[in-house]
């Protein structure tokens, strides 16, 4: 019975062996298997790196000016009669603006014509007293004391005549300048004195304010690095620009740069610059803000990619780019490139060096990727 019970318990620590050692081997067999998976590919968005024709832009913020500015007064003094514009009216050079009160002027040019009629009646009997005497005096009949008498009160005469021709010019002049006309074309302002007050030709303030909106200026300043370049361009035919208001979704203005200061302003490092824009559609209003865009070279086959799928680290600007090899099933392995950018465009970033035409770059989605990774290309959204 001992022996039996003996041999029992030998059978099954044998049992127990084996079975232990299969299950070890198993493990060991499987184990390398599970962890040659490894991680799921990391989903991102792709795109091919292009040639592509780059201007190269410069941006800045412009200040919208009138290109004439005329602040309106009375060059006489009277009461406002009329006023003959409507406020934000736009109105052309000579149009009536404003009306004074005519009649003072009137009267004072009727008075002086009437006097340089009676000082004419007066020369033209000066003028026979001085035939008579002269005759007289050249018989021994009258003495020629009274015939240069009657000559110098002929030149008096004619004296006083010019002088109060002079009078009816200036009577007809401040009764020329009741009548305010518009010296430019323009957009009027607001009235400043409504019809009834009393206006002097001393006063300081305007009657109105005119702008001229078609054409203005655009003036902006752009840093002094690019002073050789733009010096370069205006002598060879200018330079052009775009200009936009601000939260504006219409096309941009387009003017053409013709006034560059003659000095760098120390305190900012940056040239002047003034354009002229057409502004046919007003759009741009003297004292506004505008996006300007300055259009300086065009780079022809650039290479270009999305701007977002450049990268900075403290090592420099890097991208994402899947090794063509590795490119399978939608599927592919990146390489970290460090590139050397240029100009930006839009949504399109210039890459000077480290990149070719033809290769694939990430896009969106980096922050999962490290070199090597594995990636599956998802298809962009649409909203």
């Amino acid at each position: 019975m001992s022996k039996f019970r003996t041999r029992a318990v030998v059978a099954v620590i044998a049992l127990v062996a084996i079975t232990g050692g299969l299950y070890y081997i198993s493990r060991a067999e499987s184990a390398p298997k599970n962890a040659s998976k490894g991680p799921p590919p990391a989903p991102v968005l792709v795109a091919k790196a292009e040639t592509a024709d780059v201007p190269v832009v410069l941006t800045a913020i412009g200040t919208v000016q009138a290109r004439a500015s005329v602040a309106v007064k009375s060059r006489v003094d009277g009461h406002i009669l009329e006023t003959h514009f409507r406020e934000g009216q736009t109105v052309a050079k000579g149009d009536l603006l404003i009306r004074i009160d005519p009649r003072p002027f009137a009267a004072q040019l009727k008075q002086a014509e009437a006097n340089v009629a009676r000082d004419r009646a007066q020369l033209a009997k000066v003028r026979a007293d001085l035939a008579r005497y002269g005759q007289l005096s050249e018989r021994g009949v009258a003495s020629i004391q009274r015939h240069e008498e009657a000559q110098a009160a002929a030149n008096s005469l004619e004296a006083t005549i010019r002088a109060g021709e002079a009078v009816i010019e200036l009577a007809r002049l401040q009764l020329e300048y009741s009548a305010i006309r518009s010296p430019i074309d323009g957009r009027a302002g607001s009235l400043l004195v409504s019809v009834g007050n009393l206006v002097r030709g001393t006063d300081a303030a305007p009657l109105v304010v005119i702008n001229e909106t078609r054409p203005v200026y655009v003036s902006f300043t752009l840093p002094e690095q690019h002073l050789a370049e733009i010096r370069r361009r205006t002598s060879q035919g200018g330079m052009t620009i775009e200009a936009r208001p601000s939260e504006d979704p219409g096309p941009p203005a387009t003017g053409n740069v013709d006034f560059v200061n003659n000095a760098v302003d120390p305190a900012t490092g940056s040239i002047g610059l003034r354009a002229t824009v057409a502004n046919e559609d007003e759009r741009l209003l003297p004292g506004q803000f505008a996006h300007v865009r300055v259009i300086m070279d065009t780079l022809k086959g650039a290479i270009v990619v999305p701007a977002q799928a450049i990268q900075n680290s403290q090592k420099g600007q890097f991208v994402f780019v899947l090794k063509a090899g590795t490119i399978k099933d939608n599927q592919g392995e990146v390489e970290q490139r460090y590139v050397k950018t240029g100009v930006t465009h839009q949504d399109i970033i210039v890459v000077r060096e480290g990149l070719a035409a033809g290769e694939t770059v990430v896009t969106e989605g980096q922050l999962r990727l490290q070199p090597g990774s594995r990636v599956v290309m998802r298809p962009p959204t649409t909203s």
